[in-house]
């Protein structure tokens, strides 16, 4: 998927991940968590996953991270990505993650 503009999704509640998108050279992922310490390399390669499946290599992805569970975490990331695609029709929604 190739990315066309900046996209959001989530919010900064607790339990919940704040994630914005943009096109970009390669890929890069800025994480700020609250579990950083816990979990911060499952939540990269989560992240990794999602833009695996997705096929996205040009992007640059910046996550806020209040505690927010695996799946809520990809859901995020993946509607992003979607918004950023301006894919309105026809989405996938949880079967390319």
């Amino acid at each position: 998927m190739k990315l066309i503009k900046s996209a959001i999704a989530g919010t900064y509640e607790s339990s919940d991940a704040f994630v914005r998108v943009e096109p970009a050279e390669g890929v890069k992922i800025d994480l700020e968590s609250s579990v950083m310490d816990q979990y911060g390399d499952s939540i990269l390669a989560s992240v990794r996953d999602v833009l695996k499946n997705l096929d996205v290599s040009g992007v640059s992805v910046a996550i806020t991270d209040k505690g927010a569970l695996d799946c809520t975490l990809r859901a995020r990331v993946e509607t992003a990505i979607f918004r950023a695609c301006d894919a309105m029709d026809n989405i996938p929604w949880g079967t390319k993650i």
